[in-house]
C-alpha cells in the first residue's frame, strides 16, 4: 500500500531539531509504547484505524530531513503503509519474557531515517489477546502530545457497539480525559513553571513591539531586568550542579537497551497511602523508585548511604488542551533521588521536599530556551552541551497520567498501557510511569551495560510500594500522627 505525494517542505522547529540530533547509537530518541488488549486486534481492522485517524496528523507523513545547516519536515513521496504497520510474532512460548526480549530488540533498533520516523508492530496473539508496540521518534512531539495521539486511535465505552466504535468519539475522550487530569500530579507540578514562562514571554513580546521605546518606559525595563536577573540566577544553579557520583547505573553506554514492567499496582491504594502520609502520588511513586535503586545497588555491592542521585524530569510547557498539537514543548528540571536514604518515610519526605522546590524553580523554562538554543547551535556545539546536562542526571523519570476508564481500539479493549523515554548523552537508563484505568504501571528501559536485567528493579518498586501500604495500615502509625509524634513513627523503619 503506497502513495505517492509531492516532497514538500517545511521548516523544523529548532526544539524538534534538538530533539533529532539528539540521536547517537548509544541513546536512540524513539518513545516506544506497549498496548496490552483483551483480544484479539487484525492487522487490516489496526491499518484502518492508523490511515484514518493517526494519519489525520499531516506530520506522520513527513520525513525529519537534517542537512546541516537546517533541518526539514518533507512529505514522503513513497510513503508505505505495510512498512509502518506490520505485524509481528514473538519465538518461543510468546510469554512476558519473549514480549520483553522482543520489546528489548526494538527499542534498541534505530527508525530507518529514509521514511517517516514511526512504525507500529502487532503482535495478534498474546495472552488471549494482542499487543500493540508503537515506536515513534522524539523530534515528531513530546510524550504528552503523543499520549494525546495514541488515545485519539481509541474510542471511550459509550462509543463501542457491538464491538465496533461509532462515528465522532474523539472529541469526547479528550475532552474527558482533560477534565480529569487538570487536577492532576503533572498540572500541580507545572502550573508555577508555565506561570513563570509566559511571563518572561510576555516581557519579551512588549520588549520587542515597544522597540526603541523601551528606554523611554523605565517601570518595563525594571520588570525585564528583574526577571533577566532571576532566571540568570536559576541558570547558572542549574550549570552549576555537580556531576552525577559514578555508580553501577551511570557509567559507559552500549548499544543494546533492556525493558522491563511490573505487574500494575491499584491507583485507589496509591491514594490512600498519600492522603494517610500526606503527599502526592507522583512523592510516593518516586520514593518507590528511589527506594528501589537503592535495593538494587546495595545487592549488587555498592556503597549507598548519604549518596544521592538525580533524575531529569519533563514538564510541559503548554496547556493540556494543547497536548493534542505536535511539536516539543517542555523543559526538563533535576530532580534528586535520595537513594542513601534507609528509611522509606524519610526517603518520601525529601522526594516531596525536592518536588516542592521544583514547583518553585523556572528551571523548565530554561532548559526549553536552551534545547532551542542547542537546535539552532553547530554539531559539535549541541554535542558538548548534550554532554555536560546528562553528566548532571543518572535517570530520566516520567509520570503520564492517563484516562481513567477502559479504551477501545478497533472495538477492542485497551487492557494496560506501558511506554518508555528515550534517555540523552550518557544517561543510561529511564523510569517509566503512567496511570490508566484505575492501576498504576511501572516500566525501566536501561543500557545492558548498566542493567543486564531491569527485572529486578521493577520488582523492588512493588515491594517498596507494598512496604508503604504495610506502614500506613500498622495501627501505631494512626496513633503516632494522632500525638502528632512522627519522629517515633519515622525511627521505627530505620
Amino acid at each position: 500500500m503506497t502513495t505517492r505525494a509531492t516532497g514538500v517542505r517545511e521548516p523544523m522547529s529548532k526544539v524538534d531539531t534538538a530533539w533529532l540530533r539528539m540521536e547517537s547509537p548509544t541513546n536512540l530518541m524513539m518513545i516506544t509504547g506497549l498496548l496490552f488488549f483483551s483480544k484479539r486486534l487484525e492487522l487490516r481492522k489496526l491499518k484502518r484505524v492508523i490511515a484514518e485517524r493517526f494519519l489525520a496528523f499531516p506530520r506522520f507523513r513527513q520525513k525529519a530531513v537534517d542537512e546541516g545547516n537546517a533541518a526539514f519536515w518533507e512529505t514522503d513521496a513513497d510513503f508505505d503503509m505495510d512498512w509502518h504497520v506490520r505485524a509481528a510474532a514473538l519465538p518461543g512460548s510468546g510469554d512476558k519474557a519473549a514480549l520483553e526480549k522482543f520489546t528489548s530488540e526494538l527499542a534498541s533498533a534505530p527508525l530507518d531515517h529514509s521514511k517517516p520516523l514511526w512504525q507500529f508492530h502487532l503482535v495478534e496473539n498474546y495472552d488471549g489477546g494482542s499487543v500493540l508496540l508503537s515506536r515513534i521518534h522524539h523530534c515528531y512531539a513530546d510524550g504528552l502530545a503523543l499520549v494525546q495521539v495514541m488515545l485519539s486511535l481509541t474510542d471511550a465505552p459509550k462509543h463501542v457497539r457491538a464491538g465496533r466504535a461509532a462515528p465522532a468519539t474523539r472529541a469526547p475522550l479528550a475532552k474527558a480525559w482533560l477534565k480529569r487530569d487538570q487536577g492532576g500530579v503533572v498540572s500541580r507540578l507545572l502550573a508555577p513553571t508555565r506561570a513563570g514562562f509566559s511571563k518572561v514571554m510576555e516581557l519579551g513580546e512588549k520588549a520587542l513591539a515597544k522597540g526603541g521605546e523601551l528606554i523611554r518606559d523605565p517601570a518595563l525595563a525594571a520588570a525585564i531586568t528583574k526577571e533577566g536577573t532571576e532566571i540568570a540566577r536559576e541558570l547558572a544553579v542549574a550549570l552549576s550542579l555537580a556531576d552525577d557520583p559514578p555508580t553501577a547505573l551511570k557509567g559507559p553506554l552500549g548499544v543494546v537497551k533492556r525493558v522491563a514492567w511490573a505487574e500494575p499496582l491499584p491507583l485507589a491504594d496509591a491514594r490512600a497511602i498519600c492522603k494517610i502520609l500526606r503527599c502526592t502520588v507522583n512523592d510516593l511513586l518516586l520514593a518507590c523508585a528511589s527506594g528501589a535503586l537503592r535495593s538494587y545497588l546495595l545487592d549488587a555491592g555498592e556503597e549507598v548511604d548519604g549518596l544521592t542521585i538525580r533524575a531529569t524530569v519533563p514538564v510541559t510547557l503548554r496547556p493540556l488542551e494543547h497536548a493534542k498539537k505536535l511539536g516539543n514543548h517542555f523543559g526538563l528540571v533535576f530532580l534528586d533521588l535520595p537513594v542513601g536514604e534507609a528509611n522509606p518515610l524519610r526517603r518520601l519526605e525529601r522526594v516531596a521536599a525536592s518536588m516542592r522546590e521544583l514547583k518553585r524553580s523556572r528551571q523548565a523554562a530554561l532548559t526549553f530556551g536552551l534545547l532551542a538554543a542547542v537546535g539552532m547551535a553547530p554539531v559539535a556545539l549541541q554535542r558538548m552541551a548534550l554532554e555536560m546536562f546528562s553528566r548532571k542526571a543518572t535517570t530520566v523519570a516520567t509520570n503520564v497520567p492517563g484516562p481513567q476508564m477502559p479504551l477501545y481500539l478497533a472495538g477492542c479493549e485497551v487492557k494496560e498501557l506501558m511506554f518508555w523515554v528515550p534517555q540523552n548523552g550518557t544517561i543510561g537508563m529511564g523510569l517509566s510511569i503512567l496511570s490508566y484505568n484505575g492501576r498504576v504501571h511501572f516500566g525501566l528501559i536501561a543500557d545492558a551495560k548498566r542493567v543486564p536485567d531491569p527485572e529486578p528493579i521493577v520488582q523492588r518498586f512493588v515491594r517498596e510500594f507494598e512496604k508503604l501500604a504495610l506502614i500506613t495500615l500498622m495501627e501505631d502509625w494512626s496513633h503516632d500522627v494522632a500525638a502528632g509524634d512522627a519522629a517515633a513513627t519515622l525511627a521505627r523503619f530505620t
